[in-house]
């Protein structure tokens, strides 16, 4: 035991804080969790889509975080060839519809490597837009044609600026081949953004998406 008291007592300095190099994968067992892990980011909360019309975040878009990212894993469509779509709400979730701007960019390679490509798509952007706004395009009810990706929203409780967003997804399309979609704009409110909202164009989904608190 006289090893093991030194070794502690050499890792901690003379204000009783731990040295950097007293905490390592070897040293820790049984913690999942670090209080103010040095990443800043936080996971508030998941939601799973089992057959359902929309999954919705009304809670937990507040000032404590400056960004907020949502993380898709298998998204996947009941109807063929649909678009994944969203849209923000700045009164809790009763109504969605603010006007947003966006920009869609697409990298596509098919399987059999018959043609691939890489083109901005005016078909999936938006110019002002009050409905819901795509973020992956013809997704199918294949199993290989669901989506994975992130959004991070930026600062969605400012009253004094538009809200930032970025979309980086792949999703399995018909033909059949991968796209990778990446979005970006603004909702053009400055007004708090405090709900949003993941749906299918038409028709149901499945999946899981994950909402994390970044400072």
């Amino acid at each position: 035991m006289g090893a093991i008291a030194r070794n502690i007592a050499n890792n901690i300095t003379t204000s009783g804080v731990f040295t950097s190099s007293a905490i390592a994968n070897s040293s820790v067992t049984g913690i999942t969790v670090l209080a103010n892990a040095s990443d800043g980011i936080t996971f508030i909360s998941s939601q799973t889509a089992s057959n359902s019309a929309s999954i919705s975040f009304t809670s937990g878009l507040t000032s404590t975080y400056k960004a907020y990212k949502f993380v898709f894993v298998n998204m996947h469509h009941r109807t063929d060839v649909t678009d994944a779509k969203f849209q923000v709400s700045t009164d809790g979730g009763s109504n969605y519809g603010v006007a947003i701007t966006s920009s869609y960019f697409t990298a596509y390679h098919h399987e059999g490597d018959s043609y691939s490509g890489l083109t901005y798509d005016t078909g999936n952007d938006a110019a002002q837009s009050t409905s819901f706004v795509n973020i992956a395009d013809n997704t199918s009810s294949d199993a290989d044609m669901s989506y994975s990706g992130s959004l991070i929203l930026f600062n969605p409780s400012s009253t004094t600026y538009v809200k930032h967003f970025i979309i980086r997804l792949c999703n399995g399309a018909s033909n059949p081949m991968p796209y990778d979609s990446l979005s970006a704009g603004y909702v053009n409110t400055t007004s708090a953004v405090n709900a949003i909202r993941f749906q299918s164009e038409s028709g149901n989904i499945d999946g899981k998406i994950y909402m994390y608190g970044i400072k």
